[in-house]
């Protein structure tokens, strides 16, 4: 007998995040004025694989002006829980000394990861280090972390769609969804 597939929920329509991340991408302009020949600053917008990339692809087109995008792969979670253990599966290729950086992350939990790569990317030498979370979970929150830009804060539901995974499912759902039992 085939197991039960899990109940998906919908907390956000696709219509609904367009047009947050529309007006984050206004948001986010608006915080980096012109460089000194009132041409747009150049953002590096620097992914955080693999959960952030439809987030960082919409983001990327809500952004006037110059953008450049990098990805750095992390680790921490087994299932629906964090492991506390943060661990980098693919660094940035380019050097972001000088740069103008937006970090760009599916979720913020525990605040372990961002706090993680924050201080891992801050040694790197930034002109400016942002941090821009599609979801917010502060309920769950251990380490305190800034987030600069928030899509939606959410309450403690384990939630999938939009990148979002469960053990690598469900990331290409055009919603954002809870998680339940059949």
């Amino acid at each position: 007998m085939m197991p039960q597939p899990p109940k998906l929920s919908t907390l956000y329509s696709p219509a609904v995040i367009a047009n947050r991340v529309a007006a984050m991408g206004l948001e986010i302009r608006a915080l980096y004025p012109p460089d000194s020949d009132a041409n747009p600053t150049r953002i590096t917008l620097i992914g955080v694989l693999k959960g952030s990339y439809v987030f960082l692809a919409d983001l990327a087109r809500a952004i006037p002006g110059p953008v450049e995008i990098e990805f750095l792969g992390v680790s921490s979670y087994n299932g629906t829980e964090s492991s506390g253990n943060v661990r980098i599966t693919h660094d940035l290729r380019a050097d972001i000394a000088g740069r103008h950086c937006l970090l760009v992350e599916d979720i913020a939990d525990t605040g372990l990861t961002l706090d993680y790569l924050r201080r891992a990317l801050e040694v790197r030498g930034p002109a400016s280090l942002r941090v821009a979370a599609f979801l917010d979970k502060p309920s769950r929150r251990i380490v305190p972390v800034q987030l600069d830009f928030i899509g939606f804060s959410i309450p403690d539901h384990f939630v999938v769609g939009y990148g979002l995974d469960y053990d690598q499912l469900y990331r290409n759902l055009p919603e954002v969804a809870i998680l339940g039992k059949a």
